[in-house]
């Protein structure tokens, strides 16, 4: 509270004093005129809509691909050759919306039969693969 000096009664006086609220007041003003010209966009770009042929409740079951460290390959718990593999690729890249290959591969697997197998998955036009993998031990 601020006191008085000048006066002879000594008493607190009933002044509020602006100056600093003023001076507050003007910097938040300052501000907000130079950003508000950057808050508008000069160009305007007509955006796309996120795919509006699918519906928010349709769901497509995802392609399970499990491979064992011999290198044989299960598609939906059905052992697939190679080329059943790629034909059902090519199936589900042709479907819209296009399912997901989820990829289970066994630990001893070696990284070329799954290179091969993704290969021919970006050969057919698949474009959603998923891997699938436990959590910390």
């Amino acid at each position: 509270m601020a006191m008085s000096t000048g006066d002879s009664s000594g008493g607190p006086m009933s002044e509020i004093n602006v100056t600093p609220l003023v001076d507050v007041m003007l910097v938040l003003l300052i501000i907000f005129m130079i950003t508000a010209p950057l808050m508008s966009h000069r160009i305007t770009v007509e955006l796309p809509t996120a795919n509006p042929k699918v519906a928010d409740s349709e769901f497509v079951e995802p392609m399970d691909l499990a491979v064992k460290s011999d290198g044989t390959m299960y598609l939906n718990d059905n052992e697939v050759t190679d080329a059943e593999l790629k034909a059902q690729f090519a199936v589900a890249a042709a479907k819209s919306p296009q399912p997901e290959l989820q990829l289970r591969a066994d630990k001893a697997t070696e990284y070329k039969i799954v290179r091969k197998i993704l290969g021919a998955a970006k050969e057919q036009g698949m474009v959603h693969v998923g891997f699938i993998t436990t959590g910390k031990e």
